[in-house]
């Protein structure tokens, strides 16, 4: 079945343009796609590669070099330029999956051929595949960070270099990279953002005719395949010859002094870090020029330019969320011009202001927009603006009369505005497990240190394969000196890493605890937490109770600024129903468990420990323990860890959290002992386990 035409495509018009400006120049950097589910990302990305201008390689060569300027050092070479008869076909779409391993992405030892002839031969992997073509990486936010820094490093530098295992090699590895991700399962880190050439954010249309029209041509597609893609053939086929003709004319565009000023000046205007940020935008806007067909770039290509490259880069605390100001980009567009003149490309580097002019053989392309696709500047936290509060060390002991008014509402109290995140301290699930790789609790993992061998081929343990193979060697006669192997000899590591976890969040929203500063303190406690939480790669999970119920304010998900605007709003007030709370964890947990049973969980309950209200019983005391020992149950089934944050306050203190965590069987830890600094011992480390668990 032919793939969906990328001319077809209705709306989209900022994605289209990167895509199409990487075709013309992947020094670019690539494009990362961000969007709800359902928007066309992998349907335009995989049409993209159709419309690729068809490559000519020499025959034989594995890393599809250029006949007329082969690589010089590639492992297939050396390939004399015009030597060798060519033969062309279309540019490769490389798709990479989530579960790739190192391996497959920049090669391995081909173990055939060191059987066979006891030669260290080099199997080229998806790198060395996608050379002069598309590398396609879906879901990149759930690949793992590694794996991410190894192809955007080859991305970045056009060469691939493998060692490892007795190989040593260096390949071409020039490809346009496309990765697209769903905001919803987790951001990329800070700085994996920025290896990204250019960011789109797409958004299903609101508009009723638009979408009526995505129904329309995609029924059309799934009725006739090969009808459809040849109705819109042509329209695909100018836009590969204009790709075509826009790269030969790459080379002789010229970037004037005071565009290359406007480009510095906008990125400083905006504060990124470092210069990739004016590289890539000097990049794409003479992409935008040679694109348009012009041999000079004008002040709109910078605009055009920036709109794409600088969202991400604006993003310097996982709870920011892309997005650029666009009045403010006009201020520093227009700063330092004495007359600025907006030039011949005021309407769009094309006059049409979107990538392909909007044709199609019925006239009713998507509408032909161009510019940006982000909103105002979203940059603050979930303090922004905010006056500041007292830090989780200070005292927050509320006087009589406040403490009655707290404990005696069951009114709603106004969400308090958290405190300033902090360095939180390590907390890890107990033992060694099997869970997706992360930076978090040990575990056996594919990353890490090698702490013993096993038979197997994925991976070489060459020390332990030897030691298997040495006593044989008399057996299988070995006379020459050579090591002779088999395949039952081959052992290959046990790396143990660390892995990402669970930490799902079970917090008091009661009135015991709505007193503004102690929940002030709360809410930059677990703000911290999630933070930790984003930096080691764990998913995270929150179940709130308060008044009579408990509920999942967030099922268990890799966005963790999912989870600080939920607590950003979250309400307190009304009675503690603890025994509630704790079910509800219980039973977050074992739905967690078939979705994602190797995942283990760290439990935190936040609470003060006063239990106010009653589940099933007219004792909530009872309540509370029953449903403590279920829980206990549910975290020890999984090899989870549970930890009782203390909230309790001031001068005289019940000691209510620290009998539950001795019926959950966790650790206590006082709410002001969560950050780094605040003690020296790790909350496995020096202290006796009747301290952290006293009743």
């Amino acid at each position: 079945m032919p793939p969906y035409p990328f001319t077809a495509v209705v709306g989209l018009d900022d994605l289209r343009l990167a895509l199409l400006l990487n075709a013309v120049s992947p020094a670019v950097g690539g494009v990362l796609v961000r969007g709800e589910k359902g928007t066309a990302k992998s349907t335009i990305v995989r049409a993209l590669a159709a419309v690729l201008p068809q490559i000519a390689v020499v025959p034989s060569c594995r890393f599809s070099c250029d006949p007329a300027t082969p690589d010089p050092a590639c492992p297939d070479g050396p390939h004399l330029p015009g030597a060798t008869a060519a033969r062309s076909r279309p540019a490769r779409l490389i798709e990479l999956p989530v579960g790739a391993t190192e391996d497959r992405l920049v090669g391995s030892l081909d173990l055939e051929k060191v059987l066979a002839s006891g030669v260290a031969a080099y199997e080229p992997g998806l790198l060395a595949a996608a050379h002069r073509g598309l590398l396609y990486v879906d879901e990149v936010n759930l690949l793992h960070d590694h794996l991410v820094d190894l192809l955007l490093d080859a991305a970045a530098m056009g060469v691939a270099h493998v060692e490892r295992e007795g190989v040593s090699v260096r390949h071409a590895a020039r490809f346009l990279l496309v990765g697209t991700m769903n905001p919803e399962e987790g951001e990329l880190r800070p700085q994996l953002l920025d290896r990204f050439g250019l960011t789109v954010e797409v958004r299903a249309s609101r508009d009723p005719a638009e979408r009526a029209e995505v129904v329309r041509r995609r029924l059309a597609y799934e009725a006739d395949p090969e009808g459809f893609a040849a109705a819109w053939e042509q329209a695909d086929k100018e836009t590969a010859a204009r790709i075509e003709a826009a790269r030969a004319l790459l080379p002789s565009v010229v970037l004037p002094e005071a565009e290359l000023l406007r480009v510095t000046r906008i990125c400083a205007a905006f504060e990124v870090d470092g210069m990739r940020a004016d590289l890539v935008t000097a990049r794409a806007a003479t992409a935008l020029a040679a694109w348009a067909g012009r041999d000079v770039v004008i002040a709109e290509d910078v605009r055009q330019a920036a709109m794409l490259a600088l969202p991400h880069r604006r993003r310097r605390h996982p709870f920011d969320a892309p997005g650029l100001d666009e009045e403010r980009l006009d201020e520093a567009m227009d700063d330092g011009d004495e007359d600025p003149d907006p030039g011949p490309g005021s309407g769009g580097p094309d006059g049409g202001g979107g990538p392909d002019g909007g044709g199609g053989p019925d006239g009713g392309g998507g509408p032909d927009g161009g510019g940006g696709s982000n909103g105002g500047d979203t940059s603050g936290g979930p303090s922004n603006g905010a006056e500041p509060e007292p830090s989780v060390g200070a005292s927050t002991g509320e006087s009589p009369a406040e403490q009655k008014q707290v404990s005696g509402s069951s009114r709603e109290q106004p969400a308090a505005t958290a405190t300033e995140p902090f360095k939180a301290r390590l907390l890890q699930v107990e033992g060694v497990g099997t869970g997706a790789e992360g930076r978090r609790s040990r575990a056996r993992a594919a990353g890490g240190r090698s702490v013993g061998a096993r038979p197997g081929a994925r991976g070489l343990h060459l020390i332990a394969t030897v030691h298997a193979a040495a006593p044989q060697q008399v057996a299988r006669g070995r006379r020459d000196g050579a090591l002779r192997l088999r395949s039952e000899d081959l052992r290959e590591p046990i790396r143990e890493g660390r892995e990402g976890n669970l930490v799902l969040f079970a917090v008091d929203a009661s009135g015991s605890m709505a007193a503004r500063q102690r929940m002030a303190a709360v809410k930059g406690a677990i703000l911290s937490l999630l933070l930790d939480a984003y930096q080691r790669r764990d998913k995270v999970g929150l179940v709130t109770f308060r008044g009579r119920t408990a509920e999942v304010a967030l099922p268990p998900t890799w966005s963790v600024d999912a989870g600080a605007a939920r607590l950003a709003s979250l309400p307190t007030g009304g009675r503690t129903p603890l025994a509630a709370g704790l079910l509800q964890a219980a039973d977050v947990l074992r739905v967690e468990r078939m979705r994602d049973p190797d995942r283990r969980p760290l439990v935190l309950v936040v609470t003060d420990g006063r239990a106010t209200q009653a589940s099933h019983s007219k004792d909530p005391l009872a309540d509370t323990r029953r449903a403590a020992a279920h829980l206990r149950q549910a975290v020890a089934a999984l090899g989870g860890t549970a930890v009782v944050v203390d909230c309790e306050a001031g001068p005289v203190r019940l000691g209510l959290a620290g009998r539950l965590a001795a019926d959950l069987g966790a650790d206590h830890l006082p709410l002001t002992d969560l950050a780094a600094d605040a003690l020296t011992a790790a909350v496995h480390g020096n202290r006796p386990r009747s301290d952290r668990r006293a009743a």
